[in-house]
């Protein structure tokens, strides 16, 4: 009796040690009444649960995608309707990676404070704010505000949603589960640039607001990582989020020492500043990481992105035939990688990539 009330009220990340115990008292015994449990780490299917939050957490995604995509197909209404010049449109349409700069920044600092979770709806505040701020603009100051708050808003979503996801999900899937962030920023944008060849700019702007409004109203009925609660010491709840993301019959034991054992050695590290990452250990991977970065940027793709539809026409193009072109090449693309990330692994994509 005794033992049985120990077993129930510790925590499941210290449960390994318990069922170690009993099994090392009689092994006969607790290898025939061991409870049938799958390994939810090399289950071939995602539990239901760990794909809904996934769901809920790329809706993050696809806003981000419609505040990328929202200046190319408004271009010429917005100067029209408010008489902008081409260089206040211009910082119209670049303003918003100031504001993402920002949250970026801050990105880090808040969810590790607040959690996953809340750091994602307080990032759809700021978009839901910005985004009406854009509908009801009389002159172009609101719409400087409206784009600076969704930036702001979308930088914070660039950091949390891939982190939470990456910490969501069981290692045979994470590469396939993380790749979706990037599919459905694809989507937003392609979506906002079909939408908006039709809506009035207005309108666009109001509907950006409805994956704001979903995540936000979905975020209380999914769990928190279970990283994170472990790594604030709410051992408990880090048990029965991983318990319910992976199922209920899912065998989380081992896979709760090893987010036990990862959290024990963070706490025991000292606190790193910035300037650590320059020591000559970590200059081959920092080279590389920042590397790939900078190309990417450097490569244009924001500025074709947010300007598509006036650079196809300036190349002699209809605005519609630029828009399909940039929706045909985008999402199948994004969509192959989310299926070759973890057969085919991160290096060979990055160098097809490059190629």
């Amino acid at each position: 009796m005794d033992t049985k009330t120990t077993e129930f009220s510790n925590p499941l990340l210290f449960r390994g040690n318990v069922d170690s115990q009993r099994h090392d008292d009689n092994d006969d015994s607790f290898e025939e009444h061991k409870p049938r449990q799958h390994n939810a780490t090399t289950s071939s299917l995602p539990p239901p649960t760990l794909t809904l939050t996934t769901l809920v957490a790329v809706f993050g995604s696809y806003v981000f995608g419609t505040a990328i995509g929202y200046s190319s197909p408004t271009q010429s209404r917005i100067m029209i309707d408010l008489n902008l010049s081409v260089a206040q449109f211009s910082m119209f349409g670049s303003i918003l990676t100031i504001g993402a700069m920002i949250g970026a920044i801050v990105s880090g600092t808040i969810a590790d404070y607040v959690g996953r979770r809340l750091a994602m709806g307080f990032s759809q505040l700021f978009c839901i704010l910005g985004w009406l701020a854009i509908t009801f603009s009389k002159d172009v100051w609101w719409l400087y505000i409206g784009r600076l708050l969704v930036g702001c808003g979308i930088g914070l979503l660039s950091y949390v949603v891939p982190v939470y996801i990456a910490e969501i999900t069981p290692k045979n899937l994470r590469g396939g589960f993380t790749t979706v962030h990037q599919l459905m920023i694809c989507c937003g944008m392609s979506l906002t640039y079909l939408i908006g060849a039709y809506a009035n700019w207005r309108i666009l702007a109001l509907i950006g607001i409805i994956p704001c409004l979903v995540q936000l109203l979905s975020l209380p009925f999914i769990p928190d990582s279970p990283r994170w609660l472990a790594k604030v010491g709410r051992l408990k709840e880090s048990d029965s989020s991983l318990q319910r993301l992976r199922g209920k019959n899912a065998d989380v034991y081992k896979e709760a020492n090893e987010i036990r054992d990862y959290t024990e050695a963070l706490q025991q590290q000292t606190e790193a500043s910035i300037i650590g990452l320059f020591q000559m250990q970590y200059l081959k991977s920092l080279t590389v990481g920042v590397g790939l970065m900078i190309l990417q940027q450097f490569g244009g793709i924001n500025g074709i992105v947010f300007y598509a539809n006036s650079i196809f026409i300036s190349a002699g193009f209809s605005e519609s035939i630029g828009t399909i072109a940039m929706v045909a090449v985008k999402i199948p693309m994004t969509t192959l990688g989310v299926f070759l990330m973890d057969k085919s692994g991160r290096r060979p994509l990055l160098l097809w990539e490059l190629a």
